[in-house]
């Protein structure tokens, strides 16, 4: 079975609208995914990104052209400047890797805190907002909260985002299935051929 890692953060809207996409091609080909939410300023310190915040002018235009032409293209929902945007994902990262280690349904967890910042323009750094989301992925969120608590989890997140700075990843959502690094939601396509490929 080949395994796909995936680089990701809910606060990514490119994330967001490549998610359900990146499931269903995995699923086609039976490939299994390996969640690995990251922090993206480690990511941008060590490849050479830049926050939001920081780019130009023209490049935050651009930005928000592909982010309507996109969101038509797929006809999904989006708020393109969600009320809670930018905000602090690491609550959420951390729920992530509690359900993985919880054996949760980390595929829907992952989309309904996506959805609660690019949908529901809710904060996800709020405890309340991520109880939401594991309630409405049909989980516990007492058990998912005590599962993020341990004191290993942060340290996970690290090293999650060192192991892509590894593979050649320098942004989210990334898809590497060994050497190949995909960047991006609109790099799905070249994944599903390469792992049709594989398969042979």
């Amino acid at each position: 079975m080949l395994t796909i890692e995936y680089y990701l953060s809910v606060v990514s809207p490119w994330s967001y609208l490549g998610h359900r996409r990146f499931c269903d091609i995995a699923r086609e080909h039976s490939a299994e995914i390996q969640y690995l939410p990251i922090d993206s300023s480690i990511l941008f310190a060590k490849t050479g990104g830049l926050a939001l915040k920081d780019r130009s002018s023209q490049r935050k235009s651009y930005r928000m052209q592909e982010l309507r032409r996109w969101r038509s293209r797929l006809e999904l929902e989006l708020n393109l400047e969600p009320q809670f945007f930018p905000t602090d994902a690491n609550l959420a990262s951390c729920v992530i890797i509690g359900a993985i280690e919880t054996g949760h349904n980390v595929t829907e967890l992952v989309y309904e805190l996506m959805r609660a910042v690019w949908v529901r323009e809710e904060d996800v750094s709020e405890a309340s907002v991520v109880t939401g989301a594991i309630e409405r992925s049909g989980g516990s969120a007492e058990d998912l909260f005590a599962a993020a608590s341990h004191s290993a989890v942060p340290e996970v997140i690290v090293k999650n985002s060192e192991q892509a700075v590894s593979k050649g990843v320098f942004g989210v959502p990334s898809y590497v299935v060994g050497d190949e690094v995909f960047w991006g939601q609109d790099r799905l396509e070249f994944l599903d051929v390469f792992l049709r490929d594989q398969q042979g």
